[in-house]
């Protein structure tokens, strides 16, 4: 542990799903943070080997990622937390993906924490986990989330029952903020 970390997540596991064109910041930032939290994090994706992200600021490609498992080879059991990165190309991409949807279906619905930002929220939708929760993304989300039953909000960082949103990059900071809370809140580790 270094003077910048501490273990409040020690012995916790984070599954972060994504695949290509996610968006860089969304998936370095937040699995650097939890890692300094003291969490043990895995990229689970579509296919093995690396995934590229999407750099935002620069509009062009990122820097490639390691997947850690793919998705068939992932059970919710073995994670305390999901961490849905955003950007536009992912989601779009994962939304349709039938066992991604059913692993983000099975997380929601085992009231471990869920943590979307940016376009992330996409593939909650396609999981039916946002009806009656108060949730925010990028603004061009509104309208699929409001139809999928959600209570829209405008804000840096939404947590409802487990749930935590947030709206874009600059949102990081609250976003990784709020997923130790909640975690810290939640039921001891699910896997041994």
């Amino acid at each position: 542990m270094s003077i910048f970390s501490s273990d409040k997540l020690k012995g916790k596991k984070i599954a972060i799903i994504a695949t290509d064109g996610f968006e860089q910041a969304e998936l370095d930032e937040p699995k650097k943070f939890l890692e300094g939290e003291g969490a043990e994090t895995d990229v689970i994706s579509l296919k093995s080997g690396s995934i590229k992200g999407w750099d935002g600021p620069s509009k062009d490609w990122g820097r490639q990622v390691s997947v850690d498992k793919v998705i068939t080879d992932a059970t919710p059991a073995d994670y305390d937390a999901l961490v849905l990165p955003g950007g536009q190309m992912n989601p779009d991409v994962l939304r349709t993906d039938k066992d991604v949807v059913a692993f983000v279906r099975e997380f929601a619905a085992s009231g471990k924490v869920v943590a979307a930002i940016c376009h992330g929220p996409w593939t909650l939708i396609e999981a039916d986990a946002v009806r009656g929760k108060r949730v925010t993304s990028w603004p061009s989300l509104r309208t699929d989330l409001k139809n999928a039953g959600a209570h829209w909000e405008d804000s840096e960082v939404v947590a409802d029952r487990g749930l935590i949103t947030s709206r874009k990059p600059a949102d990081i900071p609250a976003f990784n903020k709020k997923i130790v809370e909640e975690m810290l809140e939640a039921q001891p580790t699910a896997h041994k």
